[in-house]
């Protein structure tokens, strides 16, 4: 198991002329420690790891690693649509000093059945760390299928899925059809507390990235038998979750994060910064939830 409770995935903040802002990575990293998340997920879609070089990752890896300092576990994003980079790249981190990997199906060119379940058992035969499957259809143009999900949990170094299809009879198929040690971790924000109910035990959150206290008491409330305090939870954070998932993400979640002063809005194209309508939306919710 890499964790119970709350992931974030963390965005990477960039400064004015579109470096890396290690500087306000740092103080993000500190934050979410502080406010009690329970893992730190790196260069994932929210930390745009698709417009970052290997060299840029690896930078961000390794100063996570002396940053974290082994306060909380890290997973590390390694997913590729060519198998022999991510294979390549997935064991390459897999040996630093991290707990998981999470890898995304294979986006554009997606892949058969057979191709999928070669695909991800080449990334965890090779991973000297846990595997994390990661269907997410909005941005790969397909969910991993249920067979070809039932058939990786068997391989002992894949450890679960990060589920973000929004289809909670996807999720309940999956508990109902792999071991109970093969995890369930929500990948929608706005779904947590209903896939908890059917199974989850987590999150990966966007949303953590400014509320991670709150996003960590909304799940392990749940875990606890809180299910009462776990709803108010997710429901009072719904209007900020809409807003976070208003324009394509991270866009809005770096515009929330860079008015806590994490750094500039900044994103690298074809990703540009919040429209203003959207700006709008982020600092009204936020100064309603007082985080402003």
């Amino acid at each position: 198991m890499l964790f119970k409770g709350s992931g974030v995935a963390i965005v990477t903040p960039f400064t004015n002329s579109g470096d890396i802002d290690f500087e306000a990575l740092g103080e993000l990293i500190e934050f979410q420690i502080k406010e009690g998340i329970d893992a730190i997920i790196s260069i994932g879609t929210t930390g745009e790891a698709a417009t970052l070089s290997i060299d840029e990752k690896l930078e961000i890896i390794n100063f996570t690693i002396d940053k974290v300092n082994r306060r909380v576990p890290i997973i590390v994003g390694t997913g590729n649509n060519n198998t022999k980079d991510a294979v390549s790249f997935s064991k390459e981190v897999s040996e630093l000093d991290i707990d998981g990997l999470l890898v995304v199906s294979p986006f554009y060119n997606k892949g058969t059945d057979t191709g999928l379940i070669e695909h991800f058992t080449e990334i965890a035969n090779v991973s000297k760390v846990p595997v994390m499957l990661y269907s997410v259809p909005g941005r790969t143009g397909h969910n991993i299928p249920l067979n070809v999900v039932v058939e990786l949990s068997k391989h002992k170094n894949i450890c679960g899925i990060k589920d973000a299809s929004g289809d909670l009879s996807y999720t309940m198929n999956i508990r109902n059809n792999t071991p109970d040690e093969f995890q369930i971790i929500s990948g929608n924000d706005d779904l947590t507390v209903p896939m908890l109910a059917v199974g989850a035990e987590g999150v990966i959150s966007v949303v953590a990235n400014v509320f991670p206290k709150e996003t960590s008491e909304m799940v392990h409330s749940f875990l606890n038998g809180d299910s009462k305090k776990s709803k108010e939870l997710q429901l009072k954070l719904l209007p900020f979750i809409e807003a976070a998932f208003s324009e394509v993400s991270p866009v809005p979640i770096k515009y929330a994060t860079h008015l806590l002063g994490f750094g500039t809005p900044e994103l690298r194209l074809p990703l540009t910064v919040a429209e203003e309508n959207v700006q709008q939306s982020i600092r009204q919710t936020l100064k309603n939830l007082n985080r402003l």
